[in-house]
């Protein structure tokens, strides 16, 4: 089974290193390595180069965006199953992509398998700030605000081409109206992993305390379109947050 992963950036040249050292030394042998850089103007662009050997496709040139960026690599993935590997963030251990296919085989009907993460800080020591289980799934969940952690999802290729890509009307939050749509509009069949799939570090796009209000805006544009209780969603959603914040 080949697994498509693909990584887009933008001037991350302090932390784009460590995420492509991540899937590299994962020790699944079948992996399509795929990085879209927006024009990098830090660097970013002559640390990726020198991976070029173990790259399968690399693009860099200016995008719309970072879900517009992610789209060019779900075009050119030609893995079996396809996710995502954010600049900021890295693999758990070097087993998980091994145990995402183990998943997938064990689970022959899977369109989808997601597990669990961890947000660390920023930097050296890596101190957990946030443990986020996704735990079993269960679509009445999905009403409540509950969505499986993103870059934890992995996706048969099969499935993003019947459904769709991520939608450039939202700038921050693309990623929930795309669960939202696969999983509750269109009701995949996903299955979790009980594992740790990413480490992320605070301070991404979607983790930007200057951005809250933003997410929080585009969610509830999101939910009402899904034609859910989006103030009812968005607020439990935040609270579910926050609860794995305090603990």
């Amino acid at each position: 089974m080949k697994v498509s992963i693909i990584t887009v950036c933008y001037n991350r040249k302090a932390t784009i290193k460590q995420s492509i050292n991540s899937v590299l030394d994962q020790d699944y042998p079948n992996i399509e390595y795929i990085i879209i850089d927006g024009n990098s103007s830090d660097g970013t662009q002559s640390i990726i180069e020198t991976y070029s050997n173990k790259i399968a496709h690399y693009i860099s040139e200016p995008d719309k965006g970072m879900y517009d960026a992610i789209n060019k690599g779900l075009k050119l993935a030609t893995g079996d199953i396809i996710g995502l590997m954010h600049s900021d963030d890295t693999f758990y251990d070097s087993s998980v992509v091994s145990k995402i296919v183990n998943t997938f085989l064990m689970s022959s009907n899977a369109d989808a398998v997601y597990g669990d993460g961890i947000y660390v800080t920023n930097d050296a020591e890596e101190k957990i700030i946030r443990n986020r289980i996704g735990g079993q799934y269960n679509f009445e969940k999905l009403k409540s605000g509950w969505l499986p952690l993103h870059p934890t999802v992995y996706i048969k290729k099969s499935i993003i081409e019947k459904y769709g890509y991520y939608s450039l009307d939202f700038k921050i939050a693309s990623d929930t109206e795309f669960l939202l749509r696969y999983l509750f509009k269109h009701k995949i069949n996903i299955v979790y992993m009980n594992e740790y799939v990413v480490k992320m570090k605070m301070g991404g796009l979607s983790t930007d305390y200057k951005r809250v209000f933003h997410v929080l805006s585009e969610d509830y544009k999101i939910y009402k379109y899904h034609n859910l209780s989006a103030f009812k969603a968005v607020f439990q959603k935040k609270f579910l947050a926050l609860t794995q914040y305090l603990k």
